[in-house]
């Protein structure tokens, strides 16, 4: 009967938060987590003149010149890290706003990587929110897991909350505390396990970036501004003990698997609001993936 049970409530829920048209996670684990300023958990990485800092609210911006970056102060192991940002509106093609871990810097050839990514866009048309996941990746050999999302809000009218929780068993992308992606460890090829710090930037990404390179950067439309603030750090550093633990996704506590509230809540947003799947792309070696 449990079984039956958990299947009819799940079923309960997707159907109430169908109807409010509004995604109830029941639980915020960003409520869990301090708020550190920038200068306790970050520094400049690069473009230090294209970075300002006013009353704990950090303003990154793109122009014909340079882009800037920021870089956490220590490294970790797992943990919940996330920061409120407020995009730019207007034409923003082919820039990049992201918040993301990665040790490219310690294994420039064979990195890992956990991305929050804003791909720019023409007017009127919605950012795409990417997330992805890269395993010990470079060049030709650096393969994306990309689920990419349009968002339920406006992300250039307020700040929102972003947020990467990085379990040693699972990874769990959220906005505003409902979780969009959930990826587990499958095995150990598949996740990443090494240490890695916590990024920010914004940067051209002609190339790529919207519609597959169709629409480029127009510096025309400079600066392209990305503004973050409410920065959250809290996990194990690559100092910590083995006993150090990371904060819980989800009111089971500590390495517990989401609510069904929180998975009703996820299946909502990837039911309406999931514009691309790797694993559904058939132009994809899925051989490279065999997680899907």
């Amino acid at each position: 009967m449990a079984p039956l049970f958990t299947l009819l409530t799940f079923s309960l829920i997707i159907c109430c938060i169908s109807a409010k048209g509004t995604p109830s996670p029941g639980y915020y684990p960003s409520s869990k987590v301090s708020p550190v300023s920038f200068g306790q958990g970050f520094r400049n990485l690069w473009g230090p003149q294209h970075q300002k800092l006013d009353q704990g609210s950090l303003t990154i911006w793109l122009d014909s010149n340079s882009g800037s970056g920021f870089k956490s102060l220590h490294s970790y192991q797992s943990g919940y890290f996330g920061a409120a940002i407020k995009l730019q509106q207007g034409y923003t093609a082919g820039v990049i706003t992201c918040l993301y871990l990665s040790n490219n810097q310690v294994y420039p050839r064979n990195h890992d990587e956990i991305d929050i990514e804003f791909l720019g866009t023409t007017p009127n048309k919605p950012y795409i929110l990417q997330t992805n996941v890269f395993i010990r990746g470079s060049g030709e050999r650096n393969i994306g897991r990309e689920m990419q999302f349009h968002l339920w809000f406006d992300p250039t009218q307020d700040f929102h909350n972003y947020a990467i929780m990085w379990k040693p068993n699972e990874i769990i992308f959220l906005v505003d505390d409902v979780p969009v992606r959930s990826y587990p460890r499958k095995s150990d090829a598949t996740f990443p396990s090494r240490p890695m710090y916590v990024y920010g930037s914004i940067w051209d990404a002609s190339s790529w970036a919207t519609e597959d390179g169709k629409y480029k950067a127009d510096y025309k439309y400079q600066p392209f501004i990305g503004k973050y603030t409410n920065f959250k750090l809290q996990g194990c550093t690559n100092e910590a003990s083995t006993s150090c633990k990371p904060p819980s996704a989800s009111p089971s506590g500590g390495n517990g698997s989401l609510s069904t509230q929180q998975l009703a809540a996820m299946q909502w947003v990837q039911n309406n609001y999931l514009v691309y799947n790797y694993c559904h792309d058939p132009r994809r070696d899925h051989t490279l993936t065999p997680e899907c």
